[in-house]
């Protein structure tokens, strides 16, 4: 018998630092879609917001680059795409929600 694992829907949406250049945005976005393929997640659309200002307590940048994807995701494999977003040296910020 074979089980099917039903795919949810979710919301990812990373801040990058406002002041990193095109070419270091380029290699965090990639390296993320790379993690979520990693996770077996499909990407549905992805969304770049650009850059806005934001209130950060520490630090002296006041801006922010955001980047919006659309995934499915099997439910047993958020924790790991979480841990992995936590780590990854270009995202000051995450945010991942089920839809």
């Amino acid at each position: 018998m074979i089980y099917f694992t039903p795919m949810d829907k979710y919301e990812l949406t990373i801040v990058l630092d406002g002041k990193s250049t095109p070419a270091k945005r380029k290699t965090v976005i990639s390296t993320i879609e790379k993690i979520i393929t990693t996770f077996k997640g499909k990407i549905e659309k992805t969304e770049d917001w650009g850059e806005k200002e934001i209130y950060e307590k520490s630090g002296k940048n006041n801006s922010g680059y955001f980047v919006h994807f659309l995934l499915e995701f099997e439910r047993s494999s958020i924790k790991g795409l979480n841990l992995k977003l936590k780590m990854e040296d270009g995202v000051k910020k995450h945010l991942l929600i089920r839809i």
